[in-house]
């Protein structure tokens, strides 16, 4: 079984009870907050290795690491890792896109990690806010406005809506 099934298995499957999972996620963001203090200090550099060399390097278990590495793939330059067929030899790279991973950080509503102070130095405070805010806008339904029967026809017709476009409505 490819190490990500394990994990997700582990993380979302029936195998805990309600406690034993809470436990796992709380432990699992305090090691991902600390990856990412560690990345974050450096955005620039890439990160190679294997999972399993990754996963001494930041000193947590594999499975921690796999999930990691399924957390911050949609966030890396213009390439993805191969997680969903990973094993603890897999060679991956860590090259982040430092607004991707901020926007993504954002729509996971991980604050514990977008409000982290490393972002300071690499995205200006404004920049945040506009990609904090397209991420909420993006998730934002806008309705149309409503259309009477004695409006003008959208279509430009000249007629009212109910003479014209509104008549199969």
């Amino acid at each position: 079984m490819a190490l990500l099934e394990t994990w997700r298995n582990l993380a979302y499957g029936d195998g805990l009870d309600d406690k034993k999972r809470e436990e796992l996620w709380s432990g699992y963001f305090a090691i991902e907050k600390g990856i990412y203090e560690q990345i974050l200090e450096h955005p620039e550099e890439v990160i190679t290795g294997t999972v399993k060399g990754l996963a001494e390097k930041y000193n947590t278990e594999i499975l921690i690491m796999t999930g990691f590495l399924d957390g911050i793939n949609e966030s890396l330059k213009g390439y993805e890792n191969p997680i969903e067929t990973m094993e603890e030899d897999t060679e991956v790279k860590i090259e982040i896109d430092p607004e991707k991973l901020y926007y993504n950080m954002v729509e996971a509503k991980a604050n514990w990690l977008f409000e982290l102070p490393q972002w300071d130095k690499i995205l200006t405070e404004e920049r945040r806010k506009e990609l904090y805010k397209q991420q909420k806008a993006s998730g934002t339904i806008r309705k149309g406005k409503k259309i009477f029967p004695n409006d003008p026809c959208p279509c430009g017709s000249g007629k009212k809506y109910k003479k014209c476009c509104g008549k199969n409505a």
